[in-house]
């Protein structure tokens, strides 16, 4: 008996995880790749294998109706890279899909609309993690990752690892930020972490297994800035100079 086209699909899912995981991308392309190709195989009953132009066309254009462009974009590297990688394929769709050029220039947060905001934060972590990200102008996700040992101190600077890319790079660190890391440190001392999880409370920071949960950042933000009345997406800016006192 021949396997049923979701079997087959399945195999082939599999086979997509370990040539994503091989390839050292980052967890969030992994994600983003896999995601794609289960949504373009619920959408085709799993008959992924052989997909004409028109048949791509169609489905681009019904994503493109519920989805944004970003979206997009993912949904046709991750079937490109499946076509590559596990079924060894040429790419058909070459020229399929050009998406509009936009660029859009960052929202900066002056250094009075900073104030508000960390004056606005009244929990310690979050205070602390919201200033560190303005003044070393760092995303999110870079300022979960912060280590311990990333501060270098005698050289003023700060160790960014697996950043966008997966490049690592170095950030000044300016007087201000590193005294109040150290007095932040001193509060929770985790080995390792720079800032550890709150679920079990200030006193048991120093046993967190995890950084700080990115929801609890994301919410924690979204309400200080609408109390505040800023409409900024984000608080990263380029690095400040001139920082206010926290």
């Amino acid at each position: 008996m021949k396997p049923s086209s979701e079997e087959k699909f399945n195999h082939h899912y599999q086979s997509l995880l370990k040539h994503l995981n091989l390839k050292g991308l980052q967890p969030k392309t992994i994600e983003a790749y896999s995601r794609a190709i289960r949504r373009i195989g619920a959408y085709f009953d799993y008959e992924i294998e052989a997909l004409s132009e028109p048949q791509l066309a169609d489905y681009f254009t019904d994503l493109l109706s519920t989805h944004s462009w970003s979206t997009v974009k993912l949904d046709l590297y991750g079937l490109k890279f499946y076509y590559t990688h596990v079924l060894q394929k040429p790419w058909i769709a070459v020229d399929l899909i050009k998406a509009p050029k936009a660029q859009r220039l960052p929202d900066i947060v002056t250094v009075e609309e900073a104030r508000q905001l960390f004056e606005a934060t009244h929990t310690l972590s979050y205070k602390v993690f919201f200033f560190t990200l303005y003044s070393l102008g760092l995303r999110l996700g870079e300022g979960l990752c912060l280590q311990v040992g990333d501060i270098d101190a005698e050289r003023r600077r700060v160790h960014i690892r697996d950043a966008k890319g997966n490049k690592d790079r170095f950030v000044p660190l300016p007087d201000s930020t590193l005294t109040l890391l150290r007095r932040f440190w001193q509060y929770h001392r985790h080995p390792s972490l720079l800032f550890p999880n709150r679920h079990a409370g200030l006193q048991g920071a120093h046993k967190a297994t995890s950084a700080l949960d990115r929801g609890g950042v994301q919410l924690t933000l979204r309400k200080v800035t609408s109390e505040c009345g800023l409409k900024k997406r984000s608080p990263r800016i380029a690095f400040a100079t001139v920082m206010p006192p926290i």
